[in-house]
């Protein structure tokens, strides 16, 4: 009895059940929730990938509107629920470019004054010689 060498390994079985993985992916993927709080974020030339660590995400929307992660609070309870947080909490600030610019500059002053200083502010890679108005 002799035995059959092997030129090459035959990968059509192997491209089949991946084309059937991908078909699955990209179909469960498109009914994956985002789970994030859309906000037009201003662009920043040295913008970079933000890490994935557990940190606090505070929302400005366009609309004024104040979010610790998904839950609204008041402009006036922002002190009270920011310092439920221990001082060295990362923030990402996640401020609409629309948004009023006074309500940036509030919360900032009560993070300043109660020393948070892990602070981050998300926003969107603009590409070279792309201006946004």
């Amino acid at each position: 009895m002799q035995i059959k060498k092997f030129d090459s390994i035959n990968v059509v079985p192997f491209i089949d059940i991946m084309l059937v993985l991908l078909v699955i992916v990209l179909t469960t993927a498109s009914f994956v929730a985002k789970g994030i709080i859309p906000v037009d974020l201003p662009d920043a030339s040295a913008a970079q990938k933000q890490k994935e660590q557990k940190n606090l995400t505070i929302t400005i929307k366009k609309s004024g509107e104040i979010l610790f992660d998904k839950q609204q609070v008041l402009k006036e309870d922002l002190e009270k629920m920011l310092l439920t947080y221990k001082k060295d909490t990362a923030i990402a600030i996640n401020c609409d470019k629309k948004a009023e610019f006074e309500i940036f500059v509030y919360l900032l002053d009560i993070l300043e004054s109660n020393q948070f200083k892990n602070l981050g502010i998300v926003t969107k890679k603009a590409h070279k010689g792309e201006v946004n108005g």
